[in-house]
């Protein structure tokens, strides 16, 4: 790579996690009712064991939420989207993602990009394309919910969430702890 190319990405890498760190530092840190519970260091989960996945004949996408927030608190919500070129030269449109929560159809607020590539809205195969997406306060990550892209439509977040409740269950063991009611 040239020393040219290699500061255009420098800068954009910059720029964004500026930006990134710009939309966080807005908002308060906002922490889960599990996390005010749960002590650090018992969870077995990983990343891949809690991310909605599917796929369109030319995209893969995962959908991973990243902050939720307490009833009442006017926040957005945050989740992190990866679209992955399964074919190349895949064409991928980031605006045409939903999530419907509590009957409720959200569409991204706002999107901020991670990845130099996302602004080509193209991929060549096993090429990503990452990005944090904003949403209007109101998704519940503690129920049922549905992604949708294009034509595809998935709930697999109905079978992440008895994971989810396993995983606390095991974590206030491991710790000793007695769940409190």
């Amino acid at each position: 790579m040239t020393m040219a190319a290699d500061r255009r990405i420098g800068g954009w890498a910059d720029r964004t996690t500026l930006g990134v760190l710009l939309l966080l530092s807005a908002y308060p840190a906002i922490r889960l009712a599990a996390q005010d519970t749960l002590p650090l260091g018992y969870g077995t989960l990983k990343r891949d064991d809690i991310v909605v996945r599917f796929a369109t004949d030319q995209i893969a996408v995962q959908v991973l939420p990243l902050v939720a927030q307490r009833a009442g608190v006017t926040r957005p919500t945050l989740v992190m989207v990866t679209f992955l070129g399964v074919v190349p030269q895949a064409r991928f449109n980031p605006e045409d993602l939903n999530i419907t929560s509590q009957g409720r159809l959200y569409r991204p607020a706002g999107i901020v990009p991670l990845s130099p590539t996302w602004s080509s809205y193209q991929l060549d195969a096993r090429e990503q394309a990452v990005a944090i997406y904003v949403f209007d306060e109101g998704i519940s990550f503690q129920e049922t919910l549905s992604v949708s892209y294009q034509d595809v439509t998935n709930d697999g977040w109905r079978g992440v969430l008895p994971l989810l409740e396993r995983e606390r269950s095991r974590v206030l063991a491991r710790a000793g702890l007695n769940r409190k009611p």
